[in-house]
């Protein structure tokens, strides 16, 4: 259907303009939404972005405490009719503090035409599952998609959700190695995630022994404004690819400068991120984006030995592709609260 057709099918549910619907984290959860829409609707934001058809300046922050993020996150993806802006926190001590995820916040999902708020929901849920689906996405170009052994570094929400999804591009996966410096949170994702992977998950003894063991590495852990590495350069070899959602926190800049492809979500965010500190020797030589890739713009992994490095920050084409289609099946399934603007 075209931008007006849309509009009108969502005006027969919604009175636009004077309600609001709202999606509390639960609804969010529970609308229906499956991983392979979670994979198409990211790897399609992400293509339109690198392909110069969605709007989305690099999300603005703030930075109240040290080592934590507040970001504005809107875009605009004229094909799907999708815009609206995420408003999200990442404050690393909050477990330990106050007993809840590091990671916080709301969108907003906007009419096209007129402007209007249609919906606030959680943006939790679609921050969880959108990371782990560009990783995803990103290992089926990247990755030797007959790797044997995959390693995660972070074991909260995010690192349960890579371990969950992974097989989707490495089916052939036997070990899963994952480390976090919280004990807890790894014995937490075998309970979760073991019945849903037929990988054997293991608990590293070190980064040492997934840098050695690991065809390819995913990250989702804490970003420090400078980097804190916890990977030595030697450890890694040809071949491997590892995909990062934690900027270069965790590596050596000898690593990152060596690879033979370094690709980028947003050449332009982290170009900001440049003028934030948070890479204080500066970025690798930049072989695209990833949306480059998965578009088929720029060649992925090319042959058995490349040794490949993808930097995905996030972004919000990412988060209002994920929010359309939440949107659209709680209004098919009349989920949630509709609230008087």
């Amino acid at each position: 259907m075209n931008n007006i057709e849309y509009r009108n099918w969502i005006e027969g549910k919604l009175d636009i303009n004077n309600e609001l619907l709202y999606l509390t984290q639960e609804n969010c959860r529970n609308v229906g939404l499956t991983n392979d829409d979670i994979l198409e609707y990211t790897e399609k934001a992400m293509i339109a972005y690198s392909a110069k058809k969605a709007e989305m300046p690099a999300k603005i922050g703030i930075h109240p405490l040290k080592d934590t993020l507040m970001h504005a996150m809107p875009a605009y993806i004229p094909e799907h009719f999708a815009c609206g802006i995420k408003w999200a926190a990442c404050f690393p001590e909050n477990r330990k503090r106050y007993g809840y995820s590091q990671t916080t916040g709301v969108l907003i999902y906007n009419d096209a035409e007129s402007g209007s708020p249609l919906c606030l929901m959680d943006a939790v849920y679609i921050t969880e599952v959108r990371t782990a689906a560009v990783a995803v996405v990103a290992a089926q170009k990247l990755a030797n998609t007959k790797a044997k052994t995959f390693g995660m570094v972070g074991c909260g929400v995010q690192g349960n959700s890579h371990v969950a999804l992974i097989e989707k591009a490495l089916p052939e996966l036997e070990e899963i190695y994952i480390i976090d410096v919280y004990e807890p949170a790894m014995n937490a994702l075998i309970e979760r995630q073991q019945p849903n992977v037929k990988a054997k998950i293991i608990k590293a003894k070190d980064y040492k022994e997934i840098a050695e063991k690991c065809d390819v590495i995913c990250s989702a852990a804490i970003i420090t404004q400078k980097p804190e590495p916890k990977f030595k350069d030697e450890w890694f070899r040809k071949g491997q690819t590892i995909i990062m959602s934690d900027c270069h926190t965790h590596y050596e800049d000898a690593t990152l400068k060596r690879a033979d492809k370094y690709l980028l979500d947003s050449i332009e965010q982290h170009e900001l991120l440049i003028d934030y500190g948070y890479y204080p020797w500066g970025l690798p030589e930049i072989y695209g984006e990833t949306g480059e890739v998965l578009g088929g713009f720029k060649a992925g992994r090319e042959n058995d030995d490349e040794f490949i490095i993808c930097n995905n920050v996030g972004m919000a084409a990412e988060d209002i592709m994920v929010a359309r289609k939440i949107f659209d099946l709680a209004l098919e399934k009349e989920i949630g609260t509709v609230l008087p603007l």
